[in-house]
């Protein structure tokens, strides 16, 4: 059928934290690799298994209701970034230039991280976690928010982060194409246009929406710090939009990234992540805008959880960027991350890959660039494969798979859910550096001693607003 994404007026996209296809969705078909309906379908058959520190081999289990800390899993914070990576895939942290991957580190690479926060009295570790838990994979019953809506509308088993390394330069993909060539998260921020940016240039309209806070995308780039204030928000501006059907043409979600938030980034609460996918759903389903919308859920990587299939290392270099480690020349990309496409003209039961070419995180640029004529940012959105072929439906589905759902709960509060993540951090380390006058004139600002989350939350609010209030006065001059 006919690529419906000429019909589609609002794209909206959630972007999540940390987790990998296999975890979130590897048992969606319960150890089937085959659809009842004939489509294959890339996901865990139950026999994959990864190498133990003690020589012997474990295989991927199911979590279930009875699983201590069901909702918290793998127990602790698995190795990120970019060497973390490599000893997963390769289980070296320099693999040769013609190593094929076998996925087989990714126990002992845990058994590291465990041990790191032991060793640094982190406390990150829940009590119990052993090395063999990065290997316990969740199953529909435990996400059935998620999991509902895979099946019912589209899942992507073939979506891979756009670089084997950790948040900031992934989301940097996911709006710019390009992370300049860094490779973790210490970068503070980019200098190259984004999507917004380009959106801006033909007049037309996007958000950015954080969800207690002003959004972190905001401070990634010069085109989106120094936009008018009315393209951000913050979730309940979002919920308000879509009742009243003014979404702009492109919506990007963020979640709350603190340890008490809903982004599940190990090991915080899953659940709330469900009920969070859930009320996005529900605002849009239940605005007049639905007919009309592209819900895009994806997680930005796959934080060191595990998954069996190797990343591709074929994709298009974004620039003339080399890597600042080992000089990486970003054709591989990072592991699979859970992927679903939600929208009512999607066909139920849909598992959407690429005809040509690999989609990674620059497939939604591509998307919007080929919906609304925009020019593309880099190399690799320019090459990246568009997601308008799953659009296949003229006639707008009126069904509500989750009418019936309700989203679970996990009963228990993470242990250290005051203390600073390390989004929270570089988040307020940018609000810190933003040019603010004072009353002199003078722009000398220190970033104080922010101890907690909370204290990092209403540091956030009061520089961002005291930004926009900057902004106007430069407007109205």
């Amino acid at each position: 059928m006919a690529n419906q994404l000429g019909s589609i007026k609002h794209i909206v996209q959630l972007m999540l934290e940390n987790r990998s296809f296999d975890q979130m969705l590897g048992f969606l078909y319960d150890g089937k690799r085959t659809m009842p309906s004939g489509i294959p379908f890339e996901g865990l058959t139950g026999d994959e298994q990864n190498a133990a520190p003690a020589g012997n081999s474990v295989r991927v289990s199911r979590i279930t209701s009875n699983t201590p800390n069901v909702y918290f899993k793998p127990g602790a914070d698995p190795g990120e970034g970019f060497y973390n990576t490599n000893m997963q895939l390769y289980s070296t942290l320099h693999p040769a230039a013609d190593a094929k991957p076998n996925n087989n580190g990714f126990i002992a690479n845990f058994k590291s991280a465990i041990d790191y926060d032991l060793a640094h009295h982190y406390g990150d570790s829940l009590p119990g976690t052993k090395p063999p838990d990065i290997m316990q994979m969740y199953t529909p019953e435990l996400l059935p928010v998620m999991s509902t809506l895979a099946k019912s509308y589209a899942v992507c088993d073939q979506w891979f982060a756009s670089v084997p390394t950790q948040t900031i330069p992934n989301r940097a993909f996911a709006s710019a194409a390009t992370a300049q060539g860094r490779l973790d998260n210490h970068v503070k921020s980019f200098n190259c246009p984004s999507i917004f940016g380009r959106l801006s240039d033909q007049q037309i309209d996007w958000a950015i929406f954080g969800y207690k806070r002003p959004p972190l995308t905001r401070t990634d780039f010069p085109d989106t710090l120094n936009a008018d204030p009315k393209h951000f928000g913050l979730f309940v501006d979002f919920k308000n939009r879509a009742k009243s059907g003014t979404l702009p043409a492109y919506t990007f979600l963020e979640p709350d990234f603190g340890a008490s938030g809903n982004s599940q980034h190990p090991n915080y609460d899953v659940a709330k992540g469900e009920q969070l996918i859930y009320d996005v759903y529900r605002a849009l389903r239940d605005g007049p805008g639905w007919n009309d919308t592209l819900l895009i859920i994806t997680y930005d990587e796959h934080g060191g959880n595990y998954d069996h299939i190797a990343p591709p290392n074929t994709a298009t270099a974004p620039d003339a960027s080399i890597g600042e480690f080992d000089n990486f020349d970003f054709k591989r990309l990072g592991l699979r991350i859970p992927a679903l496409l939600v929208s009512p003209r999607i066909a139920a039961g849909t598992v959407y890959r690429a005809k040509n070419g690999t989609i990674d995180h620059t497939s939604v640029l591509k998307t919007i660039e080929e919906r609304w004529g925009v020019p593309s940012l880099t190399q690799r959105d320019k090459a990246a494969p568009s997601l308008g072929d799953a659009l296949t439906l003229s006639n707008p589905r009126n069904d509500d798979p989750l009418d019936q759902i309700v989203a679970p709960q996990s009963g228990v509060s993470q242990p250290k859910q005051d203390v600073p993540s390390e989004i929270e951090r570089i988040h307020a380390w940018r609000v810190s550096t933003l040019p603010i006058p004072d009353e002199t004139g003078r722009v000398a600002h220190v970033e104080p001693q922010l101890a907690t989350s909370a204290q990092i939350g209403e540091y956030i609010r009061e520089r961002m607003a005291a930004w926009d209030d900057h902004l106007r006065k430069l407007k109205a001059q």
